[in-house]
């Protein structure tokens, strides 16, 4: 959800402890009843999860882009508990924008900037730098990755892949604690989807992917099959994919 905080002027993120610090290491959902169109959708929900890369597979309307909303805070439990690293995602929901970092499919919907350094400083002035400062830190950050070609060059002028590259950086730039993608390769070509995928790995951050594409989920360290509000599977991705897999089969066999 930073990129939530990014287009709120002045926003500092507040220094405050986890209300639950057994769980500081972990992104817990704990029975966790939710509606959807006025009709119950979750019920019971459980995950906990620790591992720094998990994947999140599921046909449309399955359910995945509302447990992301539960994670950033954009939508609350009815019943149960929802915290990101020991933080209560209702009690603590001004901090949320700190620690969850989002990206959205259509980089076109995220990028607010005329340039590309300008958009990777501004997350630096919400986290109280200088508008020099800011300008440095992303500097640096293009400097690291081998763009720094790109500070002034107008975002209207990227392809749709650079464009994508941009709005991570301009995420991670902030240093959220949980970075969520939600189908961000899904116009990309191979390679740009696989020096995006090595961006992600890369990171320190924990990232939780949402794709179709099974094929990205090789080197992630957990996979979660969603279907109808419910979780189906949740293991390795070779355990996941295969079940995943053997149902789509069965579905068109019969």
């Amino acid at each position: 959800m930073a990129w939530f905080a990014r287009k709120q002027k002045n926003y500092i993120p507040h220094e405050e402890a986890p209300l639950h610090p057994e769980q500081s290491e972990h992104i817990c959902i704990e029975q966790v009843d939710l509606q959807r169109a006025g009709d119950p959708f979750f019920q019971q929900i459980s995950l906990r999860w620790n591992e720094k890369r998990v994947g999140l597979i599921g046909n449309n309307g399955s359910g995945k882009s509302t447990l992301v909303r539960l994670l950033n805070g954009l939508m609350m439990p009815e019943q149960g508990r929802v915290s990101v690293f020991g933080y209560d995602t209702v009690k603590q929901a001004a901090l949320m924008p700190a620690l969850v970092g989002f990206i959205f499919q259509n980089p076109d919907h995220q990028m607010i900037f005329p340039t590309v350094a300008e958009e990777l400083a501004f997350g630096c002035e919400q986290l109280g730098q200088t508008t020099q400062e800011a300008r440095a830190s992303a500097l640096a950050l293009l400097r690291e990755q081998g763009i720094e070609s790109w500070a002034d060059r107008p975002v209207t002028q990227l392809s749709e892949g650079q464009k994508q590259r941009v709005c991570i950086l301009a995420v991670l730039i902030m240093k959220p604690r949980l970075l969520i993608l939600d189908e961000p390769f899904s116009s990309l070509d191979l390679p740009t989807r696989r020096l995006l995928l090595q961006l992600i790995h890369n990171s320190d951050t924990h990232v939780l992917l949402i794709s179709h594409d099974l094929s990205v989920y090789d080197e992630f360290d957990r996979l979660i099959w969603m279907e109808k509000g419910q979780i189906r599977a949740d293991g390795t991705p070779d355990e996941v994919i295969s079940r995943y897999i053997d149902a789509v089969n069965s579905s068109v066999n019969d």
